[in-house]
């Protein structure tokens, strides 16, 4: 593939030029990045390549893993979209992220994503026991552990995402960023749909838990550490153990913003010790 040629996909272009780039500064990376990137067609074959090499076991090796899925993204182009919008969220919203080709390559949030995408995939077609194959495989490589149902819309952000675990009947909206040791999960009392609803744009700081069949509203933020066991109102900020409001985001989607600050201006803030 000529990274120089432009194509239709400008994110598949810019990963193609960024990798062309990082193998003639780092020649020691040049056989890897050939068949990670630069051998392929497409943001997609690179995908399956990448994601088949890290969940492959000598019981299921990469070959048959890579089948799975390319016919997932093939049968459902919609997958393809949010992988693009996943990729286009790490690099807006993690300092850390200086390119496109960084999480297709290193990230393990964004690796354990579309990974659950593809279980996900095999979930709705009645694969059940192959995804929760690959779910335990993200678990022991990834170390984040995202059941098979759960439903997670796309620009999402799992920033590290080491001990992140989201619950069989969670819902993720567009458009939200989750750190690590994030967990949606039930209280452990109840059955059938007993995971949290989160909506659209809300953040979710390292170390939260969101237990429990509740609505958490969107542009709403939720503060490192905090236990949240109760609905929060959209546009609210939620801190401490229990979780309880301190007042309003100072940002219409506080994901997009990746701003942790409590709004000092706000006498609940206050109270809060910020």
């Amino acid at each position: 593939m000529d990274p120089d040629r432009p194509t239709a996909d400008p994110i598949w272009h810019a990963v193609l030029c960024e990798a062309r780039m990082d193998e003639q500064s780092e020649p020691m990376l040049a056989s890897f990045l050939h068949d990670s990137i630069l051998r392929h067609q497409r943001l997609e074959d690179a995908l399956s390549f990448i994601l088949a090499n890290k969940l492959d076991t000598p019981v299921i090796p990469a070959i048959s893993v890579r089948e799975v899925i390319e016919e997932a993204l093939l049968s459902d182009p919609s997958i393809g979209e949010a992988v693009r919008a996943d990729m286009q969220a790490t690099v807006e919203r993690d300092p850390a992220c200086r390119g496109f080709s960084a999480p297709l390559l290193y990230f393990k949030g964004f690796h354990a994503l579309q990974s659950h995408r593809v279980a996900h995939w095999l979930w709705k077609h009645a694969r059940r026991p192959l995804a929760l194959y690959i779910q335990s495989r993200v678990s022991e490589i990834f170390a984040a552990d995202i059941h098979p149902g759960a439903q997670i819309g796309k620009g999402i952000l799992i920033d590290h995402a080491t001990s992140v675990v989201i619950g069989e009947t969670a819902v993720i909206a567009d458009n939200v960023s989750i750190l690590h040791e994030v967990t949606l999960g039930g209280t452990g009392k109840q059955t059938g749909d007993r995971h949290p609803k989160v909506g659209e744009g809300v953040l979710i700081a390292a170390g939260a838990k969101l237990l429990g069949n509740i609505r958490i509203g969107e542009g709403a933020k939720i503060g490192a550490g905090s236990v949240v066991l109760d609905d929060v109102e959209p546009h609210t900020t939620i801190v401490g153990v229990p979780g309880r409001p301190v007042g309003k985001t100072r940002f219409p989607k506080p994901a997009l913003e990746m701003d942790h600050k409590i709004n000092s201006g706000n006498s609940d803030a206050s109270s809060a010790g910020g």
